[in-house]
């Protein structure tokens, strides 16, 4: 399962999101965190990539 957060950034008029999920590694089964800043539209498409 993974877990995921999401915070909103502001800057000038742009609304910026920076989302984090966890990840498992295939290599080696450890869990990785993956950021990335992106428009709140594209959130859920984030989340629900593997």
């Amino acid at each position: 399962m993974a877990k995921k957060s999401v915070a909103s950034l502001q800057t000038g008029s742009k609304r910026l999101t920076k989302a984090i999920k966890m990840v498992k590694s295939p290599k080696t089964g450890a869990y990785q965190f993956v950021e990335q800043v992106m428009a709140p539209e594209f959130v859920d498409e984030f989340l629900k990539k593997k």
